[in-house]
């Protein structure tokens, strides 16, 4: 199964200009409020019409603005889980599990009979003829899924699964939807801007800013070599961008990194802030980058303190709560930043 999609739209605000091109695979679509990640779904759903491009499921063209060739959302072999689920109130759980198939034009009888079986698939049997509004957060979740699925969609859209779930049934709720998806014969792709959700769920991240693409790969690559400083930021990283030569990193601004390895032409580099040193005296020895800056913010990250540290190369450092009171770093003030050459990890741009 394939899903090849040239996403082209304005709406707002939003500029959206994606190019996609996926196969069976769980891929998670994160990023940024507002860098257009509903409006991508929405998009290949048919619930919103292309300004251009086209979209095509195994060869099938389900949308095609040049040649105004455009499938309605009921035609489309498509399956979506909404954020707030949006489940009729005043339907059954199994008239809504029913519904797409009955939209599809399914015969009553036989819609039900497709409906139990996924309710029972799903664990929710038991609350067939109850309403919505009896169900808890992941039960709501679980009759969304089993809706999206009874229509045997080749592609499965989730729009922020977990967004509707408090923090005490979220662990559990996302162990179910996992192994729900790696059930499922098919395409699978999911809005989220929670990272560690991204990570659980997914085979392949897809990083949406601003309308664009930014940065397509595994977990560990995404996080590893991050190209955006929302991605770092994911990540907990500090990045910089510049132009490498003769092992220095010119920076803008004027400011420079001594980095080995760092080879030449444009690059990101990385520091992981548990490799940054704070002193309140310029240290003495090796290390090839030392500048002065300034204690402007701490945040408690579990046994580590994070640091905010301004100055002419902005950074981020994370001690132990010990070194904050040894270095009075909560009362601010100016302080040394020193980071070994061999710490900083260099990539190209």
């Amino acid at each position: 199964m394939s899903l090849e999609a040239d996403v082209r739209l304005r709406l707002g605000s939003l500029d959206l200009q994606v190019q996609l091109s996926v196969a069976d695979q769980v891929v998670a679509v994160l990023g940024p409020n507002g860098a257009g990640k509903t409006t991508l779904l929405r998009a290949l759903a048919g619930l919103l019409p292309l300004d251009a491009g086209r979209v095509s499921l195994d060869a099938v063209v389900l949308e095609d603005a040049e040649r105004g060739i455009r499938l309605p959302p009921e035609r489309r072999p498509i399956g979506v889980v909404f954020q707030d689920y949006l489940l009729f109130p005043h339907l059954s759980v199994a008239e809504n599990v029913a519904f797409g198939l009955r939209a599809r034009g399914a015969g009553r009888d036989a819609a039900r009979r497709v409906a139990a079986g996924w309710l029972e698939r799903l664990g929710l049997a038991a609350y067939a003829q109850g309403r919505p509004s009896a169900l808890s957060g992941g039960q709501r979740q679980r009759a969304a899924l089993a809706r999206a699925l009874a229509t045997e969609p080749r592609l499965l859209l989730l729009d922020e699964p977990m967004a509707a779930l408090d923090a005490s049934t979220r662990a559990e709720v996302r162990r179910d939807l996992k192994q729900h998806l790696a059930a499922f014969a098919g395409i699978r792709l999911l809005v989220t801007h929670d990272p560690l959700e991204a990570i659980a769920l997914a085979d392949v991240l897809m990083v949406l800013e601003g309308g664009r693409i930014v940065q397509v790969g595994s977990a560990a690559d995404v996080t590893q070599h991050p190209r955006s400083r929302y991605v770092a930021d994911l990540a907990g990283v500090n990045l910089f961008r510049g132009t490498a030569s003769g092992g220095q990193v010119a920076l803008a601004g004027g400011s420079s990194l001594a980095a080995a390895d760092a080879g030449e032409g444009d690059v990101f580099a990385v520091i992981h802030p548990r490799t940054v040193a704070l002193h309140r005296r310029r240290p003495e020895g090796t290390p090839r980058n030392v500048w002065a800056g300034r204690a402007d913010g701490l945040d408690l990250l579990g046994d580590r303190v994070r640091v905010q540290v301004g100055g002419a190369i902005p950074i981020v450092a994370e001690v132990t709560p010990a070194a904050v009171a040894e270095l009075r770093l909560d009362e601010g003030g100016e302080v040394w930043v020193a980071v070994k050459a061999t710490e900083i990890s260099v990539y190209p741009a």
